[in-house]
């Protein structure tokens, strides 16, 4: 294949866009606050079910300290009940006035111990809600904190994708000035070689792969015609020939 030395010379320009386009991709791909609102999301996700399994656990010892109350109110209210009956001088029987007020005696013993399950219950509920709080404010926080990443990765990649656009434009311009079978070419190379299509020769080196061209090598390139095409030996790369290319 044969090519004029000004196209080969576009695909350095070309080859310089391609570049910066790959580092601009793999900029956005690792930008630090991937890993961190990844690491944040996890935080999040554990905090969201601590707060969720602490809002149950309330709600259970919420439910146990209503039905404890309604069990004292029950006893209260059959204790006075009874009271009352031994007040008002209806019961005559020796025996059932000492069933009666063995009840009393123990209604009230019923009712302190269900009494003592109430003050349990509510002080378990205050421990489990100053955990819930917390926890609650630590889920806002690592939310908040994963917000404040995902703006800076927004606004990142935002920069990234107009620098990208404005390098793909002028890409589009360079691409369309070379021939088509010399940018076919240079686009199989570049997909086989890491991203690098065209490389400069410079001071008898290959800039595509770094290594000094042999004497034997040297000597085809310099016999070679101004428009031929001419690859690295070692990394088969298009080698591009200029001024400084020490021939």
């Amino acid at each position: 294949m044969n090519a004029a030395p000004a196209d080969q010379h576009r695909l350095l320009d070309l080859q310089a866009l391609d570049s910066r386009l790959d580092r601009l991709a793999h900029r956005r791909r690792t930008l630090p606050e991937h890993e961190e609102i990844d690491r944040l999301g996890g935080r999040l996700n554990t905090l969201r079910d601590l707060v969720v399994a602490a809002q149950t656990e309330d709600s259970d010892a919420a439910r146990e300290q209503t039905k404890a109350e309604q069990d004292v109110d029950q006893v209260r209210t059959r204790a006075a009940r009874d009271q009352q009956r031994l007040d008002s001088g209806q019961v005559n029987s020796p025996k059932e006035l000492e069933n009666l007020q063995r009840e009393i005696t123990s209604l009230a013993k019923r009712q302190g111990d269900l009494e003592e399950v109430v003050l349990e219950v509510m002080e378990r509920r205050e421990e489990i809600q100053g955990r819930l709080a917390g926890l609650v404010e630590e889920r806002d926080a690592a939310e908040a904190e994963r917000n404040a990443a995902a703006e800076r990765r927004d606004a990142a990649i935002t920069e990234i994708d107009a620098e990208s656009a404005g390098d793909t434009k002028q890409r589009d311009v360079v691409a369309a000035a070379v021939p088509g079978d010399l940018l076919a070419l240079y686009e199989k190379i570049r997909g086989q070689q890491h991203g690098v299509g065209a490389a400069a020769l410079y001071q008898r080196r290959c800039e595509g792969c770094r290594l000094e061209l042999g004497i034997t090598d040297l000597n085809a390139i310099r016999a070679a015609a101004p428009d031929a095409i001419v690859r690295c030996d070692n990394c088969r790369r298009i080698l591009v020939r200029t001024a400084e290319s020490g021939l």
